[in-house]
């Protein structure tokens, strides 16, 4: 008789709880237009969230915000307040602000300033430095 209760308890049970999700009362949805002005919006807010969430945790930010005797996790939380109008006009100066120029492109500028100064003097004469360039008229060697 027991085997007879286990086999009806093993039905019982799921077919209890499908009857149950079944007659589960179901919150209608509704759907509705959405503007392509709306969703251009949200795209851009998350992609300015990004870059200025980006920005703040660069290692040199941080660095910076440590000199400055601010706490990089209050900062972040901070930016995580700000409000949407806020972020976009953040996000708008990181992107416009000059790059950094690493030391490789100072001394590549003044080689070639260097280069140029000496060319344009050997043109006109006043230096013998270059062997291909046709001396001008003030060293008439």
């Amino acid at each position: 008789m027991s085997m007879r209760k286990t086999r009806i308890k093993a039905i019982a049970v799921p077919v209890v709880t499908a009857f149950t999700i079944a007659i589960m009362p179901i919150t209608p949805v509704e759907a509705g237009l959405v503007e392509n002005d709306r969703v251009i919006e949200t795209e851009q807010t998350a992609v300015d969230r990004a870059t200025v969430d980006n920005f703040i945790k660069r290692e040199d930010v941080r660095r910076q915000f440590e000199l400055l005797g601010v706490d990089p996790a209050e900062a972040e939380k901070r930016v995580a307040a700000l409000s949407d109008e806020q972020v976009a006009r953040l996000a708008g100066q990181i992107k416009d602000a000059p790059a950094g120029q690493g030391a490789i492109g100072v001394i590549v500028g003044a080689a070639v300033l260097i280069f140029l100064v000496l060319l344009v003097t050997d043109l006109l004469g006043f230096t013998s430095v270059f062997s291909f360039t046709k001396k001008g008229s003030a060293n008439p060697s």
